[in-house]
């Protein structure tokens, strides 16, 4: 195991795996994998031809000698260092980083969920009782509903 290494890292040469990490990690602004047609599209539009199949045989190992052009394209789509896919200590240090943002983008999408419960509150102690009797039986029916989807039943 490589020092700092966490769970579902890259754990050693392959670049399949590193390439997989990258796209797992660094996500959409949804939250979201980006597809290999997506990655595949914006390196494109930024000058380096390839094409989604290409990426999606990097993924799964098949082609495993990309061209310099497209490792810097990949490593420059990603955010990371060319080095990132062959040098282990430059891996860690990435893994490392994009841990920690991905632990900063679950606290801040935290308040900002909490911002939006506060201000829900604020706004429906300014209506009038009969008005905050309708909230809240309208935010029954939206739990509810939402309980339902999961799976869960209320007690």
């Amino acid at each position: 195991m490589h020092k700092g290494e966490r769970r579902g890292e890259p754990t050693g040469g392959d670049f399949a795996e590193k390439l997989n990490y990258l796209f797992a990690t660094v996500t959409t602004a949804e939250g979201r994998e980006c597809s290999n047609e997506q990655v595949a599209s914006a390196i494109t539009t930024d000058g380096v031809p390839i094409s989604q199949s290409y990426i999606w045989q990097l993924r799964k190992g098949i082609k495993v000698n990309p061209t310099l052009r497209h490792v810097q394209a990949l490593a420059d789509y990603f955010g990371v260092p060319p080095a990132y896919f062959f040098e282990a200590a430059v891996t860690d240090q990435v893994g490392e980083r994009l841990a920690e943002l991905r632990a900063e983008q679950r606290r801040l999408a935290e308040i900002a969920e909490s911002s939006e419960a506060q201000m829900m509150a604020l706004r429906a102690g300014e209506l009038s009782s009969k008005r905050r009797r309708q909230v809240m039986e309208l935010l029954d029916v939206v739990y509810r509903l939402e309980q339902a989807e999961r799976g869960e039943t209320s007690g």
